[in-house]
């Protein structure tokens, strides 16, 4: 098999996502599909690439997941609501003189 980023397809459940892309980037698709279908004997449509190439980017991006990894642990908002208010479970909470 070629050595390519992306391995065989999963068959997943999807998510609709619309989106624009430029011409050139979806002549790429079709020729990444094409080249994939080859090496693995199956055939793949081009948007069937987007989200494993998504994940592929996401999961090699060094600062991406330094920033996830800061933002788990960060401490979370438990005590208040989304608006800054007291959340239910903060106000039956005894304040500590």
């Amino acid at each position: 098999m070629a050595n390519l980023k992306l391995g065989p397809i999963a068959d997943d459940k999807p998510v609709r996502v619309t989106a624009e892309l430029p011409a050139a980037v979806h002549r790429d698709l079709v020729a990444y599909a094409e080249v994939l279908g080859r090496a693995t004997g199956k055939a793949v449509e081009p948007g069937q690439l987007v989200a494993p190439m998504l994940a592929r980017f996401m999961a090699t991006d060094r600062e991406f997941a330094k920033a996830r990894r800061s933002l788990r642990t960060q401490p979370t908002l438990a005590k208040t609501g989304s608006a800054g208010a007291p959340s239910p479970e903060a106000e039956k909470q005894p304040e500590s003189a």
